[in-house]
């Protein structure tokens, strides 16, 4: 049953087995489980989206030079211990720097 439904776990499987008729104790499904080296894959986390399903926009994306732009802080720390924190501006179509 584990390689037909690849994505359950030994919780379902256990289930399964008692709608199917089997007098079967969790605990064991889970000890065949783990001695047979048998894992549920882990979920893949879900992308973020850049528009809703109305049509909506959440951010834009470049279509063409000086379309949008992004702007972060950058911090620095030199040899000698100090700290530097720059404005940074950047053209997000060619990746070039406009602002520092």
């Amino acid at each position: 049953m584990a390689s037909q439904f690849g994505r359950y776990g030994y919780r379902r499987i256990t289930a399964l087995l008692r709608h199917r008729g089997w007098h079967v104790n969790h605990k064991r499904v889970e000890r065949i489980w783990r001695r047979e080296g048998l894992k549920a894959p882990a979920k893949q986390p879900k992308r973020g989206r850049l528009w809703f399903n109305d049509g909506s926009c959440v951010r834009l994306r470049p279509a063409w030079k000086d379309h949008v732009w992004a702007y972060d802080f950058v911090h620095l720390r030199p040899h000698d211990g100090t700290g530097v924190r720059l404005l940074t501006v950047i053209d997000e179509y060619s990746r070039a720097c406009l602002a520092m």
